[in-house]
């Protein structure tokens, strides 16, 4: 009886049976190419957990006919990596290539990622190194240098959802057991990680010993409970607009709290943090001008660092904006600009303004009066004469 868990049973022995990275993986891409002209290389490969890294070296390695050996950061030492080298030196002498899987290679310090550049060099080995972090912080630059660093995405919805039906035909579970809204809530709560949605459908088909797979047993199964929360939908809405009112209305507690409904669903957390740059421009403004670069730091970090960690910045960043003062002139000025220029889109731009590259243009007035001085206010004023006097700050 086979023992594995679901996840590792499943797990795509070829590229065509690959679900996702399809940047990486189709014809003409970079892994593709790696396989047809049967020439492995130095990778890193860094994505979320369960999108695919291990499984991606895996066929790497047997498509190109080198030996696969595999080794966890966590667990192994530079007497580990050593050793893996020695007999990669008796393969390269037998006409054998070599491919070192390190997992979680970020964990690996930099006296021991240093152990790897001569073998790297020389061509002992093929590292393949995977990673959760940015490498460009975690790997020392001399090992990127002689590597290809790929990006994997995290699987989507659909593509989960592909991998779930594939786990549950090899469970022999039918529709009726398991139907489509189920498939999609098991997927949801996945994150975008293969593995996790593979164990909660095996979990939850025990659980339910052939009865009809439900939300109950599936909660129990994610052991989370199911969020009512549907990216999808009207929820989807609902929170993110509740979270931007709660800001607004200056309740940080209340943001915090959709906030964390948001991550807790899955949401995407580019998004959440998209919308505080947006919120900090639109509803604190020139009230608090400093919160625009907060928000946009943020968004940098959660690109950067990522969840779980990125979620301090998130919610720091959320607290900030919330007890912020709040002021809609830059909102106001720029619909009032937006309207004008949709009412005069083809004012003449008065002759003071006008750039002056030559005499000509110099002698028909062009640039008439202007002095290069700082805060210089020309007395002919800035705007076309038959809007002269319009102020976008005034409320009147």
């Amino acid at each position: 009886m086979d023992s594995r868990p679901l996840a590792e049973k499943l797990r795509p022995e070829k590229l065509s049976a690959v679900i996702g990275q399809e940047h990486l993986i189709d014809s003409g891409k970079i892994i593709n190419e790696i396989i047809s002209k049967k020439q492995p290389t130095s990778l890193i490969l860094w994505g979320p957990p369960g999108s695919g890294k291990t499984t991606l070296a895996r066929i790497i390695a047997k498509e190109t006919g080198a030996e696969f050996i595999e080794l966890s950061a966590v667990s192994a030492g530079k007497a580990d990596v050593m050793k893996v080298i020695r007999h990669a030196e008796q393969n390269r002498r037998l006409g054998m290539q070599t491919i070192l899987f390190v997992d979680e290679i970020h964990r690996f310090n930099k006296a021991q990622q240093d152990a790897f550049l001569p073998y790297v060099e020389d061509g002992t080995i093929n590292l393949i190194g995977a990673t959760t972090e940015n490498p460009s912080f975690e790997i020392i630059n001399p090992l990127l240098s002689r590597s290809r660093v790929l990006v994997l995405n995290p699987l989507s919805i659909k593509e989960i959802e592909e991998i779930i039906k594939n786990g549950a035909q090899s469970l022999k579970i039918n529709a009726k057991v398991l139907n489509g809204k189920n498939i999609e809530l098991i997927a949801e709560l996945s994150a975008g990680d293969a593995r996790v949605a593979l164990g909660n459908l095996e979990l939850a088909h025990q659980l339910a010993n052939g009865k009809a797979i439900t939300k109950d047993i599936i909660e129990t199964a994610a052991q989370k409970r199911v969020p009512g929360y549907d990216k999808k939908g009207e929820s989807h809405y609902n929170v993110i607009s509740a979270f931007i009112k709660s800001m607004r209305g200056g309740d940080s507690t209340a943001a915090l709290y959709y906030l964390a409904r948001m991550i807790q669903a899955g949401e995407d957390p580019k998004f959440i943090a998209r919308r505080m740059i947006i919120f900090a421009s639109e509803d604190i403004g020139m009230a608090a001008p400093a919160a625009l670069n907060i928000a946009v730091s943020t968004f940098l970090a959660v690109e950067r660092i990522g969840l779980p960690e990125a979620q301090y910045n998130l919610y720091h960043c959320a607290t900030v904006l919330s007890k912020a003062p709040k002021s809609r002139e830059i909102a106001s000025a720029m619909n009032r600009a937006v309207d004008t220029a949709q009412k005069y889109p083809d004012l003449p731009v008065p002759l003071q303004l006008r750039n002056a590259p030559t005499n000509l243009m110099k002698d028909l007035g062009y640039g008439k009066g202007t002095k290069w001085k700082a805060g210089f206010k020309h007395p002919d004023g800035f705007m076309p004469k038959e809007i002269e006097g319009l102020d976008f700050f005034s409320e009147n």
